[in-house]
Parts: C-alpha cells; sequence; structure tokens
C-alpha cells in the first residue's frame, strides 16, 4: 500500500493544490460511494429469500433473472462483494492519506488517514447503507443486481483467484458447501404461511395442517400414542366370542392381546378376521393373533410410520425405557398427527369452539393441538404433553371439578374429573385489553 500511496502522492505533487484536493476529495467521494454500494447489496442480495426471487422473476420484475443468476451462486456472489468493498476501502485509505501527507508528515498522515477513513466508512460505507438495504431489500436487490453484474466481469481475475482459494480452505478446514445450495428455510415457509392466512389465501384449518407437517419429524411415539389407561386389550386365553364382543364394545378393530397383562403384549387380533366365524365362537384367540411391534416411547413418528408400512403393521405397542407398557400407536394415530383429529360418527369431538374466546377440550388433547386454536402460547414441557399434565403441573396437585389455572391471562378451568384423571378443561382466552400474567395461580 505504501507505494500506492507514493504514486497518489506523486500524480496530485503534478498538480497544482487546489486541483489535486479536487481531484482526491471528488476520488473519495466517488469510492465511498462505491462502498456503500458494496455493503447495502451484500444485505440486499442475501436478505431477499429464494421463493421471492423465483415469484419476482415470474411475475416479470425488471432486473429479476439477474438477481436469480447472481443467487444461484451465493459463493461467487460473495466473493465478488468482498473483493470490491475492500478494494474501495484500500484505496479510500490509500488517496486519503496522499492528500494528508500534502500538509503533514507521513506518519501523521498514515494515522489521520487510518482514523478517518474508518470513521467516515463505518457511518456512510457501511451503517447508512445496510440500514437502507435492510428496509428496501427487495427494490435494492433488484437495482444492484446489473451493477454487481458488472462489477463480476470487471474484477473477473481476483474474483475467480479468491473464489477457489476460499472453497479450499473451506474444504480444509472441514466446511461443507452449504453456501452453495438453494433453499428454502422452515423460517421462511412459516413467514409463507402467516402472511397467506393474514392475507385470506390460506384458511385456518389449512394453516393449522401445514404446521403439523412441520412438526412432523420431530414428533415422536409418547406424544401420539393412546395411554395404557384408555388401552382396551384382551388376554390370550380369552375366546373369539369374547374379543368380538369386547371390539363392539370399545368401538376398535383391533385390540392388543397380553399374555397375563399390559405389559406382556404378544400380539394383535384384528375385527374382520373374527366375524362370521359362529363355529368357532369359543376357540382360543390364538390363531388368530397377529404379530407386532414393541417401539420406545422416543421413536420418532416419520420413522415408525415407515416401519409400519414396510411392516404391514397397523398397530404397535409403545415401551418405556424399563420395558413397561406405556400405550399404542395405530397408523391412524400417525396422521391424526397431521390432518388433524379423525372422528368417528358417535365420538365427541376432543375440541369444541365454543365461542371466539373459548374452547372445551378433552384433557388428553395435546398442547400443540390446543395452542393452534387459542389465542394464548401454552407452554411444552418435557414433565407434560397433554392439556391435563399442563394443569397437574401448574398446580402441582390433584384438581377437582371447578378449580381454574391462571395462565398468561387465559383461564383453565376444570370442567369433568374421573378419579385422579382431568377429562375435560374449558379454555378462555385473556380480553384483548387484558395484561398477559407470565406466573400462574390456582383458585378454587
Amino acid at each position: 500500500m505504501a507505494g500506492f500511496e507514493t504514486s497518489v502522492v506523486s500524480v496530485v505533487g503534478g498538480l497544482s493544490t487546489d486541483a489535486a484536493t479536487a481531484v482526491g476529495v471528488a476520488s473519495l467521494v466517488a469510492l465511498l460511494a462505491l462502498s456503500g454500494f458494496f455493503s447495502s447489496a451484500e444485505i440486499a442480495m442475501f436478505s431477499l429469500a429464494r421463493h421471492r426471487v423465483e415469484s419476482l422473476v415470474a411475475d416479470g420484475a425488471t432486473g429479476a433473472e439477474t438477481v436469480a443468476s447472481l443467487k444461484d451462486d451465493p459463493h461467487r456472489l460473495l466473493v465478488t462483494i468482498l473483493v470490491g468493498n475492500n478494494l474501495v476501502n484500500i484505496a479510500m485509505s490509500s488517496i486519503a492519506t496522499g492528500l494528508l501527507a500534502m500538509s503533514l508528515t507521513q506518519g501523521q498522515a498514515v494515522l489521520a488517514a487510518t482514523f478517518g477513513v474508518t470513521a467516515v466508512v463505518l457511518l456512510f460505507g457501511e451503517s447508512a447503507p445496510k440500514s437502507y438495504a435492510i428496509e428496501n431489500t427487495e427494490s435494492w436487490a433488484l437495482a444492484v443486481g446489473r451493477p454487481l453484474q458488472l462489477s463480476e466481469y470487471v474484477l473477473y481475475p481476483l474474483v475467480v483467484t479468491f473464489d477457489r482459494l476460499t472453497r479450499v480452505v473451506n474444504r480444509l478446514s472441514g466446511g461443507t458447501s452449504a453456501i452453495e445450495t438453494s433453499y428454502v428455510t422452515r423460517d421462511e415457509i412459516r413467514e409463507l404461511i402467516q402472511t397467506g392466512e393474514s392475507e385470506g389465501v390460506i384458511e385456518r384449518e389449512e394453516r393449522e395442517m401445514l404446521q403439523r407437517v412441520f412438526r412432523f419429524d420431530d414428533t415422536i411415539a409418547k406424544e401420539v400414542m393412546t395411554p395404557r389407561l384408555d388401552v382396551t386389550a384382551v388376554p390370550r386365553t380369552a375366546t373369539v366370542d369374547d374379543a368380538v364382543a369386547a371390539c363392539v364394545e370399545s368401538g376398535h378393530s383391533r385390540l392388543p392381546v397380553y399374555e397375563s397383562d399390559l405389559d406382556s403384549v404378544v400380539g394383535v387380533v384384528e375385527l374382520r378376521t373374527l366375524v362370521g366365524r359362529d363355529d368357532a365362537a369359543d376357540d382360543s384367540l390364538d390363531g388368530y393373533v397377529r404379530e407386532t411391534l414393541h417401539v420406545p416411547e422416543s421413536k420418532h413418528v416419520d420413522d415408525l410410520f415407515r416401519e409400519m408400512r414396510d411392516r404391514r403393521v397397523e398397530q404397535v405397542v409403545v415401551i418405556d425405557e424399563f420395558g413397561t407398557t406405556e400405550g399404542i400407536v395405530t397408523t391412524e394415530d400417525i396422521v391424526e398427527s397431521v390432518v388433524g383429529e379423525i372422528l368417528d360418527a358417535d365420538e365427541d369431538h376432543p375440541i369444541d369452539v365454543v365461542d371466539e374466546r373459548t374452547v372445551v377440550v378433552d384433557g388428553a388433547v395435546g398442547v400443540e393441538a390446543v395452542n393452534d386454536v387459542v389465542g394464548v402460547d401454552l407452554p411444552d414441557g418435557e414433565e407434560f404433553e397433554t392439556v391435563a399434565g399442563f394443569v397437574f403441573n401448574r398446580a402441582g396437585r390433584l384438581v377437582e371439578a371447578g378449580e381454574t389455572i391462571t395462565y398468561a391471562g387465559a383461564e383453565l378451568t376444570v370442567e369433568a374429573v374421573d378419579r385422579t384423571r382431568i377429562e375435560r378443561v374449558r379454555i378462555t382466552d385473556p380480553e384483548p385489553s387484558e395484561p398477559a400474567e407470565r406466573e400462574a395461580t390456582a383458585s378454587g
């Protein structure tokens, strides 16, 4: 850089002091503008979502195809911007040093130029341009696309060199080529869903289903299973007639079959294989029991669904770390985690919407399912997964019908209790003007 500064001094030295100063100041202003251009372009180009670029291209927006072309290789784009910005800033520092050297010593000129240029670039070449780009991402990205493309052509030798060098360094340091991938993040899709609902393009039910899709690969068997307390099963010693009666009474088309208790499930019996067997009504179930799977409660449902499909199993047993049966999961349970509750004709809906601010839910309904339809965001903790579990957790004791738990301004009133089990809870959202209360209290 010292050689460049010497050449600057020699150039301006051939001019009058006023002329040299004018040329130098004009150069600094131009370079400062270029610094702001590169800084703002970096923010605009990398903040503009890929799906939005594709939409702009489809709409025929001016400059959209150029932006799409540049974003196809984000690594090359980043190198172009950084090379251009650094060259501009170095040139500014050198010219400023040359100008100051006309009236100061070399050391004083370097010191003054370093601090002076840094302050000016920080304000007018970085902060202000980037703030503008953040507020005008889309329009500014379209505006700077072609100038950036031109910059890549002008700086081609340097861009290619540093592009290859940085890729090599990235590989040697164990990095990946993720920056090369054009993708849409989950956050961007969630923003699209919210925007679509607010603009009336997506209905509330569609939004809820899309949200459940996002949660699908994070959902585990324990969250969708029918808990042990609600499982209807038959012993292996039962007769065909006993099993048919149990199916009819429970309303289930298949039941687990156990050896001595629910911790020793040996398989599943299906109603369709038993009906019409009047001549075998008193026969043992042994000949009708189909093999089932035992899976840990922590197994992700996407993997479980794939395994059930491959093994052609429609009901599995969920066990804990000690091998104790926690519940059962059917293919219907997994499908319902995405599409919502599938009800039989005689089933009550687990979430009844009373009015805009009130819903009545089964205690066994998951917290996430409730959050999809109410205005309050109930927490989801490791200690509980259902509304009943949330109420027990906040109260810290057994509760009775009529008790109310208040959380974030919302009231959760226990409507029905069967012994120690909470069956129904009424949830009332707070009034819009009511301040949110983050501490939960229990009242009789």
